[in-house]
């Protein structure tokens, strides 16, 4: 089995939509595929409704998160989307993006950068967030790729540009998938790449409070990190898992690029009573 469990649609930062996402997969070989959205649900119910034969849906929700003062990504799978704190908590999550956006547009006119809110919000179709800032940058001829937004010189984190956004502590992220009846991930933790990351002391903190898995199999992963995080997991009692962080056209990982092991799935899903995977439509 190929299993991905991290991707992203329109619903927040990817350019395909949810319907999109799963013929993707689909054609990409995938047997399992994870929607997990910044801060939203919204692309679950377009998603499972286009489910290809074959092909079993997740569904799951980025959450934006804190810890010792370092942002972080904490993956929750299959808990109860109407479970009204987590609900609330992705709302205020979802609703602090808008008026950050605009702030950082704010901020990067004031630098000279052609950039309007206008257009960034035409660019984010669901979930505003930084992508779609970078986005009307190379639009504007500013900088050549997303990537390059993502810079002390612009909207990266401390940049010139940048500004915070409400985020959930991790530790109550973690309690509140759980509450929801869903299980927490710890998404890319070391992705040195992007910047700042909380140390290993602090993956070990959030295992002793119930973490449990780590996204361990991922593209700002090298070699040596994945073999300390798989270390880190086996000796918590922890899920590795592995996944693509697909985003469509914004970023050059490709649906499967990472995939998690069938028996570490299995591991996963059987800690999960909010919500059950999407099966596959009968033929």
């Amino acid at each position: 089995m190929r299993i991905d469990l991290h991707t992203h649609s329109t619903a927040s930062d990817g350019t395909d939509s949810p319907a999109e996402l799963v013929r993707n997969a689909a054609a990409a070989g995938l047997d399992v595929v994870a929607l997990t959205d910044h801060d939203t649900v919204a692309g679950h119910a377009e998603a499972a409704a286009a489910l290809p034969p074959g092909l079993t849906l997740v569904p799951g929700t980025e959450y934006s998160c804190r810890l010792d003062g370092v942002s972080l990504h904490m993956l929750g799978y299959l808990f109860d989307p109407e479970e009204p704190a987590l609900a609330r908590e992705r709302d205020l999550l979802r609703d602090d993006r808008v008026p950050r956006a605009r702030e950082m547009v704010r901020l990067l006119r004031e630098r000279g950068v052609p950039v309007t809110w206008e257009r960034v919000r035409e660019l984010a179709e669901g979930t505003v967030g930084r992508p779609h800032i970078a986005a009307a940058m190379v639009e504007a001829g500013v900088i050549d790729d997303v990537s390059a937004a993502f810079t002390a010189e612009w909207i990266g984190d401390g940049g010139r540009a940048y500004v915070s956004k409400h985020e959930l502590d991790a530790f109550e992220a973690v309690r509140m998938i759980h509450r929801a009846g869903g299980v927490a991930v710890f998404a890319h933790p070391l992705a040195l790449k992007r910047g700042r990351c909380v140390p290993e002391s602090a993956i070990v903190r959030l295992a002793e409070a119930g973490l449990d898995g780590v996204e361990v199999d991922h593209f700002d992963h090298d070699a040596a990190i994945r073999d300390r995080l798989r270390g880190i997991a086996g000796d918590f009692g922890m899920v590795a898992t592995g996944s693509s962080d697909y985003h469509g056209s914004r970023k050059p990982c490709p649906l499967g690029l990472n995939t998690t092991a069938p028996e570490q799935f299995e591991a996963l899903t059987a800690r999960a009573t909010g919500a059950k995977v999407i099966g596959p439509p009968a033929s």
